[in-house]
């Protein structure tokens, strides 16, 4: 019998990156899993890595109207779920002089309003014993240049696994948290427009990781996976996986 065999998972911000490894892992392992992005390149690209077993679906994690329907189309599909992965989330490096209302809004909005919603719209489909993981940030704890709004709300959500996980130990859910640190995702292609932007940002972040080097995707997988089914006495916690920068 295959370790994740008959496990139903959502994965929020599950078509790239972090969400995707642990999809790959999930499903490799025997369960059946949905996952969520907003792009169409990001559904396409997911629906061929993850093939036939996966479901990927087209959600906005900001918008409570998609998170209503997604949780309708959960129910559906699965009835109940073991884990919700609640995954998206984005930076926009801004200095502090040049934050709009905009800007600050779009980050609090994915990275902890809808994360909020999600929770409260999903919980009620875990089983007993089932988890909720929430990807937080090294950004909370570490007072990064131009992620003011980005950090704020990073802490809210690690705020928010805290509080949760003491009012959904009724339900036997447990609520934990996995913060990365610098993860080889393909996210600084995206934030900064040139290689040589890209370069200096990753040769300066080098020197403050104590173990030297960017961490992967599939390391976040397994961080996830952990607190989902193996650290069965565990609620409430967040987990750094940032190479020691958070601790040293």
């Amino acid at each position: 019998m295959k370790r994740y065999q008959d496990k139903k998972v959502v994965i929020i911000g599950g078509t790239s990156g972090m969400g995707l490894a642990t999809a790959k892992m999930l499903i490799e392992g025997g369960a059946r899993v949905l996952v969520t992005g907003r792009s169409q390149a990001g559904l396409d690209s997911a629906k061929q890595a993850l093939g036939a077993d996966a479901i990927v679906v087209s959600s906005d994690a900001r918008s409570l109207t998609d998170i209503d329907a997604l949780a309708a189309q959960v129910k559906t599909e699965f009835a109940t779920i073991d884990l919700l992965f609640v995954n998206a989330g984005f930076s926009i490096p801004t200095p502090l002089a040049n934050v709009t209302e905009e800007i600050y809004d779009e980050m609090f909005n994915l990275n902890a309003k809808g994360p909020f919603f999600a929770v409260q719209k999903l919980s009620p489909l875990i089983n007993r014993g089932g988890a909720v993981v929430l990807t937080t940030s090294i950004a909370n704890v570490k007072g990064l240049p131009g992620q003011a709004t980005y950090g704020a709300a990073k802490a809210a959500l690690r705020s928010f696994a805290r509080v949760l996980a003491t009012e959904l130990l009724p339900q036997e859910i447990r609520v934990n948290a996995v913060s990365p640190g610098p993860i080889d995702t393909g996210i600084l292609d995206k934030v900064f427009p040139t290689d040589e932007m890209r370069t200096h940002v990753k040769e300066h972040t080098l020197t403050m990781i104590p173990m030297k080097r960017f961490g992967t995707s599939e390391e976040i997988a397994k961080a996830v996976l952990f607190l989902a089914f193996d650290a069965t006495f565990t609620t409430g916690l967040e987990i750094p996986v940032d190479g020691g920068w958070s601790q040293l």
